[in-house]
C-alpha cells in the first residue's frame, strides 16, 4: 500500500515573489534578439534555430492544447446541430490555440523555480536555460493579444472575452495562488480548462445557455480524477516541491475516494448534457460505457492503491473525455 510522504506544506508566499526583478530589454528588437538566445551558462552551445524554435513550442505545452481543442470542435457541431463554417472552426481553433498557449507559457514563467525542484519537469526550457525568463514572458503576453484579436475580430467578443477569462484565471488564480497553497487547487483551477467549450458554444451562437454550462461542469468534475492520479504517480515530485497536491496532504485511500466521486459526478454531468441537449444512441452508448469504464477505474485504484492503477485512471480519463466528445459530435452529423 502507498503511503504519502511526509511533507509539510510550506504557507509562506511563494518563492517567485522574491526572485530579482528580471532584466526588462529596452526596445522591441532586444525582445526578438532574447527569444533566440540561451542564457549564459544554462545548457548546451547552440542547437540551431529548430531547437530555439522547439523550446519556444514547448512552452505552449502543446499536449494540453490538443486536449483543450478536442473539447472545443465538437461543441460547436453540438451549437450548430451540424456542420459549422469551416472558417469560423479554424478562427476559434487559431484563438483558441493562441489563448491556451499564452496561459500555459506563463504558467511555466511563474512556476520555473519549482519546475526545478520536480524531475517530471527539470527539462523545460525555463529550466534548462533553453528559453530567458523575460523571453518567456514577453511570448505568453504576445500570443495572448494574439489570441484575443483573433477572437474578436474573426469569431465574436464574447469568445474572445471567455478565451481571456480563461486565460487570467489560470495564470494569477490557480498557478500564482492556488497551486501553491491549496489542495483543492485543481479542483478550483479546472475551471480554466472547461472553459473552451464555452468558448466553442459562444462562437457558433453568440451566447451560453445551459447545454454549454453542463458542459462546462463535467468537464470541471473530470479535472480532479484526472490530475489526482498523476498526481499519485509523482507525489515525491510535488511533495520535493512543496506543492500540496491532494496524494501529497493526504493519503492515497482519502484521496481515491475523492476521485471515485467526482468521477461520479461526471458521468451524471453527462448524463444530464445528453438530455439538455438532446442527444441520441451514439453518445448515450459512449456516455453509459466510457462512463463506465472511469468510474470502475477509480473504484479499482481504491482498493489497489498503488501508482500503476493511477496512471491507467489517468490514460482512461484522456480516453473517456475524447471518446465523449466525438460521439458527441458523430451523434448530431447522423441524424
Amino acid at each position: 500500500m502507498l503511503r504519502p510522504p511526509a511533507c509539510a506544506v510550506d504557507r509562506r508566499p511563494p518563492s517567485w515573489f522574491a526572485l530579482p526583478a528580471p532584466a526588462w530589454p529596452a526596445n522591441l528588437s532586444q525582445v526578438v534578439s532574447n527569444a533566440g538566445t540561451l542564457s549564459a551558462g544554462s545548457v548546451r552551445p547552440g542547437p540551431g534555430n529548430l531547437a530555439r524554435l522547439a523550446a519556444f513550442v514547448a512552452l505552449t505545452k502543446p499536449r494540453i492544447i490538443e486536449l483543450l481543442l478536442i473539447t472545443t470542435v465538437p461543441t460547436m457541431f453540438v451549437a450548430a446541430r451540424g456542420w459549422p463554417s469551416a472558417g469560423l472552426v479554424l478562427a476559434t481553433l487559431v484563438g483558441g490555440t493562441l489563448s491556451a498557449g499564452g496561459a500555459n507559457a506563463a504558467n511555466m514563467y511563474l512556476d520555473r523555480d519549482i519546475d526545478a525542484l520536480m524531475r517530471r519537469t527539470s527539462r523545460r526550457p525555463l529550466v534548462t536555460g533553453a528559453v530567458s525568463a523575460p523571453a518567456a514572458l514577453g511570448f505568453a503576453v504576445g500570443l495572448e493579444m494574439a489570441a484575443f484579436a483573433t477572437l474578436w475580430l474573426a469569431v465574436n467578443p464574447l469568445s474572445a472575452a471567455l478565451a481571456l477569462s480563461a486565460a487570467l484565471f489560470y495564470v494569477f488564480v490557480y498557478t500564482a495562488v492556488l497551486k501553491r497553497i491549496s489542495p483543492q487547487n485543481i479542483v478550483i483551477g479546472g475551471a480554466a480548462g472547461a472553459v473552451p467549450v464555452l468558448v466553442g458554444w459562444a462562437a457558433v451562437t453568440g451566447s451560453v445557455g445551459w447545454a454549454p454550462l453542463l458542459l462546462f461542469s463535467l468537464v470541471v468534475l473530470w479535472t480532479p480524477p484526472h490530475f489526482w492520479a498523476l498526481a499519485i504517480r509523482y507525489r515525491d515530485d510535488y511533495a520535493n516541491a512543496k506543492v500540496p497536491m491532494m496524494p501529497v496532504v493526504q493519503s492515497i485511500e482519502r484521496t481515491s475516494r475523492q476521485m471515485l466521486g467526482y468521477a461520479f459526478a461526471t458521468v451524471v454531468a453527462s448524463a444530464g448534457f445528453g438530455m439538455v441537449a438532446g442527444m441520441h444512441w451514439i453518445y448515450w452508448t459512449v456516455a453509459v460505457l466510457a462512463g463506465a469504464g472511469f468510474v470502475g477505474l477509480c473504484a479499482r485504484l481504491l482498493v489497489a492503491r498503488s501508482a500503476p492503477v493511477a496512471m491507467k485512471v489517468f490514460h482512461w480519463s484522456i480516453t473517456y473525455l475524447s471518446l465523449l466528445f466525438v460521439a458527441m459530435a458523430l451523434d448530431v452529423l447522423v441524424r
